[in-house]
């Protein structure tokens, strides 16, 4: 397997939904908490970044092997139609498991039993994110497991490691996390909503009931766009909160971009074509938020 072809089964376009929650939730424990734990958070980020990459190979092996579509599994789906071996899929799948469990245990040992539940929930869901007789990827709840699993549950466990010996476990702490997070967690939300509406007729055939499905294209169309204008608002909010510097307000800079991305899905939904605009969303709207958060708790 090729190097490109290993990236485009890892899905390496969208790893931004599992960094960013990362490098939010290490901006906060700085400007919040005042303390960065560096070697604990950089293992972390790997362990995270590796799981990621097994969360998707799986849904594509899954994906494979399920189908009802003989032509999804032979010329759609990357395993049939880059012809990858699927026992070299499923060793990886198992290798890169066992790493991150490893360097996950580590990090229990290091900061402690809430690490090992906050684990054991991301473990679960990423499994039956794909896998199990009814996997999360097919019914009406994958928009709310990614966008709480990858935008709130990293950031909230980046936070805990970076803070651990300071953090404190109770409803306002969680809440402020939640907060912080909510901008990621509506875009990463919103990448699997613009794949389940491009794929809508696709995932018919293969019998799968996402939330398109219950709602219909129109209804999903308009969620995409509320989500959108939400993750805006919550940023805005964030400073008089006194969770963010003043600088996060720059992010409105990029809304220009948003709404040129969402428009392009809005006018035409092929996923080879316009599913990369939540993708690119997803990334700038991140990627803005999290360099301008950065400024101002570097330059306060």
């Amino acid at each position: 397997m090729s190097v490109s072809i290993f990236l485009k089964l890892v899905e390496i376009k969208a790893k931004t939904a599992s960094v960013m929650p990362f490098l939010l939730g290490l901006c906060f424990s700085a400007y919040y908490y005042h303390s960065i734990n560096w070697g604990v958070s950089a293992v972390f980020f790997i362990a995270t970044f590796m799981f990621n990459m097994v969360v998707d190979m799986l849904d594509n092996y899954n994906d494979y092997y399920h189908a009802d579509s003989q032509s999804y599994q032979q010329k759609t789906n990357i395993i049939g139609r880059e012809n990858i071996n699927p026992k070299l899929v499923r060793n990886l799948i198992i290798s890169l498991t066992a790493v991150s469990a490893i360097l996950g245990l580590w990090l229990v040992y290091t900061a402690g039993l809430a690490v090992l539940w906050l684990g054991i929930f991301c473990f679960l869901i990423g499994y039956l994110y794909s896998s199990g007789p009814h996997p999360i990827s097919s019914l009406p709840l994958g928009e709310l497991a990614s966008g709480f699993t990858m935008g709130f549950m990293i950031a909230l466990i980046s936070v805990y490691l970076n803070a651990y010996q300071v953090f404190t476990w109770n409803w306002l702490s969680v809440g402020q996390v939640f907060l912080l997070a909510l901008a990621d967690e509506l875009w990463i939300s919103n990448l699997m909503l613009a794949n389940n509406i491009c794929d809508a007729q696709e995932d018919e055939d293969n019998h799968r009931k996402t939330i398109v499905h219950f709602i219909g294209k129109k209804a999903a169309l308009t969620a995409f766009s509320i989500k959108n204008v939400l993750a805006f608002a919550v940023i805005i909010l964030l400073p008089f909160l006194k969770l963010a510097p003043a600088t996060v307000w720059l992010t409105v800079l990029i809304v220009p971009f948003v709404y040129k991305q969402n428009k392009l899905l809005l006018a035409k939904q092929v996923k080879t074509e316009t599913f990369i605009c939540a993708v690119k969303t997803l990334l700038i709207g991140s990627l803005t938020y999290v360099v301008t958060y950065m400024i101002g708790f570097l330059f306060k």
